[in-house]
Formats: structure tokens, sequence, C-alpha cells
């Protein structure tokens, strides 16, 4: 049965245009791309950042959204939480959504590796590796997919998010890539205990991880959207530094 987090689908999405990247270089664009992969027909977009260069070497971001991780919340996650900032930071955001409604921690997850091969063949990504991140279903689909295959990770982000039927094997799978996890005070759904325990255990293995109780909010968290979607990059800019204590 698929699992979904009600309050995600009743978010009021505002349309991403959508543009066309053409010449060496360009003003920033969000492109929307269908690609066939393992038997599922993907849709996704891409944010390439200001000046873009397709010569040149970029940090890049899977970004998941929540709910039934359809292109509507492709659209809420970049708009609110990462489009401006990438833009901006020079990022390349790509951000997928479920195919044939199967989400990210369900069978979904079977268009990975070769979507992230994909996307490696297409642009040019620092290291190529990624940073991972998602909200709600989102969230817990970043750690799923950054515990299946690590190798393609640099930091895994969910605000918030925990493990899917987590395992020793899953924790110490991403416990190689620094580890941010934030959770609305206020959130309905008491993820609470399950996000500390495995930031925990992850610090206990000496990995860079992060438990953060966002004050005074809801599931959806404002402190991390807008202007204040600054801090997800500044997660991102840490692991240059290292994940390892």
């Amino acid at each position: 049965m698929t699992k979904t987090i009600g309050f995600m689908r009743m978010m009021p999405v505002a349309a991403v245009s959508t543009l066309m990247f053409c010449g060496a270089t360009a003003q920033a664009s969000v492109m929307e791309q269908t690609k066939k992969i393992a038997g599922f027909t993907v849709h996704y977009k891409v944010v390439l950042p200001n000046g873009y260069d397709p010569a040149k070497a970029y940090p890049a971001i899977l970004a998941f959204g929540g709910g039934p991780q359809t292109m509507n919340t492709v659209d809420g996650i970049l708009d609110r939480n990462f489009r401006v900032e990438a833009e901006k930071r020079g990022y390349i955001v790509v951000s997928p959504a479920a195919p044939d409604g199967e989400l990210f921690f369900e069978e979904g997850a079977r268009i990975f590796p070769e979507f992230l091969k994909m996307i490696l063949a297409d642009y040019k990504i620092e290291g190529g590796k990624f940073h991972i991140a998602g909200v709600s279903n989102g969230g817990i689909a970043s750690l799923h997919i950054a515990a299946a295959h690590p190798q393609y990770f640099l930091s895994a982000t969910a605000f918030p998010g925990y493990l899917w039927e987590p395992n020793q094997a899953k924790l110490q799978a991403i416990s190689t890539m620094c580890v941010f996890m934030y959770v609305g005070e206020n959130d309905e759904y008491r993820w609470h205990n399950e996000m500390k325990s495995e930031v925990e255990y992850l610090r206990s293995k000496g990995t860079v991880a992060r438990y953060t109780v966002e004050k005074g909010q809801p599931h959806r968290l404002d402190t991390l959207a807008g202007p204040n979607a600054k801090r997800l990059f500044e997660g991102f800019e840490e692991t240059k530094k290292g994940c390892s204590k």
C-alpha cells in the first residue's frame, strides 16, 4: 500500500516556469524532462544556476517532494526550498516525481542508480556525487536511497524524515556522509524519537550528524523555506570540511 502524508497533498503550489537551455552559457532556468528508466517513465525537473556553463562542474542536489511525490510536489519543493539559493550559489538541482505513483522508498526506488548515472552523463557534477534532500515522504526517500547507494552521495538531509525500515546496515551505509535532520516542535506525526535515535547512532560512529527541533514549527517547516532555505545550503557547504569527527 502506498504510504503518504496527507498534509502534503493539500499544500498549494506555485507553477514553475519551464525554460529550455540553449547556448554555451545562459541565465538560470528550470527544465522539465522525461526519460524511460528501469521500465518506468520518469518525469523530473532540473534547476540550472545563473550563468550556467555546461563545460563547468557544479555541486548538485537530488531533491524529493513530500506526500504523493507528484510533479506538483516537485514544483513545491523547488519553489520553497531550493531554486532561488541554487541559482544564486551555483548548484544544479534535480527533482523527480514518483514514477507511476510509486514512492521513492517503495517501488519507485528501482530507478536508482540508473537515474543518477543518467544525470551524471548529462551534466558535469563535482566529484560525481550529490547531496540528497527531501521533505516528509521525500525525507524518508532521501535517507532510503542514500543508504542503498551511498557511493553517490556527500550528504543526506531530511526535513523531516527518517530511515524507512531502519537497521544497522542502513545506518552504517549513511555514516560515510554528513546527515542533517530537522523536525518541527509541533509536528503532529511525532517522528522526533526515531530521527533523534538515528542521529545519536551516527554520531556514536563519528559521523557529522545533526538533529534539530524547529521551535514552534508544525510538519511544514517555514524555518527552512524562502529566505531561510539558506540553512539547507549551509549544511551542504559544511560537507567540504569532511563528514567524520
